[in-house]
């Protein structure tokens, strides 16, 4: 009983938010099945917090938050060391076409990328910081940043009549999130995955680079593995700091990563350079 106490008193707590969607719940997960964390996983509706319970995530690991109510969020992670965020603006077809190009037109129904991927994770990195100046941030971000013109940036984009646009620009909001976490003084690690596979993880070698280079590998990863490199960034004190592209190799090709350690040192010291592409 002595020991067991003793280990959860000195497991780490981390915060990790978009626990309830699909590459956080994997993070989220791999921290619940880990003794040297005590992870909380904040969620945006109590039927999210449900869901996980009923999957077997214990209640008291799980809580609703709205990472753009800063108020709420910074009592939602009192007490912290790290944070893990998530959270993303998600596109979905609005059952419109343009009637130009005839393709889809999308929409950001749960917040659009200004609100939830700059507004929303500023609140967050704000929240962090004032749980210490030692709390690790870890954004799990996109590839694509280097280019304005990349096509998930179009998405959610509105032409207005004086032939201006509003919306969209996702990825030009992550990239001004993450600059800011950097400014911010806080231990980051901003992680940027290739298009994201929902296969099982731990079953492909990891292509690691800066700057939306793509010379190795495929342009995916599996969200599992993107997880796995999550989690390994609060265990290995050289991923703070640091910026960086990951994608992967066909499964059978190369060999699987495991020493995720060796993955970081085969960047050298490079970084992940902000003054390329644009900022919002």
């Amino acid at each position: 009983m002595i020991a067991m106490l003793l280990v959860s008193l000195s497991a780490r707590r981390v915060a990790v938010t978009g626990a309830g969607g699909q590459t956080g719940q994997h993070a989220f997960r791999k921290l619940l099945a880990n003794k040297d964390f005590a992870p909380i996983g904040i969620v945006r509706s109590e039927q999210s917090r449900a869901a996980l319970i009923e999957s077997g995530v214990p209640s008291e690991a799980v809580v609703v938050a709205d990472v753009t109510d800063a108020a709420q969020f910074a009592a939602a992670i009192v007490g912290c060391e790290a944070l893990i965020i998530g959270t993303s603006a998600k596109p979905a077809p609005s059952g419109a076409t343009d009637p130009t190009t005839g393709r889809p037109i999308f929409t950001y129904p749960k917040g659009t990328p200004e609100i939830v991927d700059w507004l929303g994770q500023k609140a967050q990195i704000d929240a962090a910081k004032a749980c210490g100046p030692n709390t690790h941030v870890i954004i799990c971000s996109s590839m694509g940043g280097t280019d304005p013109s990349n096509m998930l940036n179009a998405l959610g984009r509105e032409k207005l009549p004086d032939g201006t646009t509003k919306g969209g620009n996702i990825l030009l909001w992550k990239r001004k999130a993450e600059k800011y976490l950097i400014d911010s003084g806080l231990p980051y690690t901003i992680v940027h995955p290739g298009g994201l596979l929902n296969e099982p993880g731990g079953k492909r070698e990891i292509v690691i680079g800066v700057d939306d280079e793509r010379t190795v590998g495929e342009r995916s990863i599996p969200r599992e593995d993107v997880a796995e490199v999550l989690v390994q960034a609060l265990l290995i004190p050289a991923y703070r700091g640091r910026s960086f592209d990951i994608r992967s190799k066909l499964e059978g090709e190369g060999a699987v990563t495991t020493d995720f350690k060796a993955l970081l040192d085969s960047l050298g010291g490079r970084n992940c350079d902000y003054s390329l592409g644009e900022i919002a």
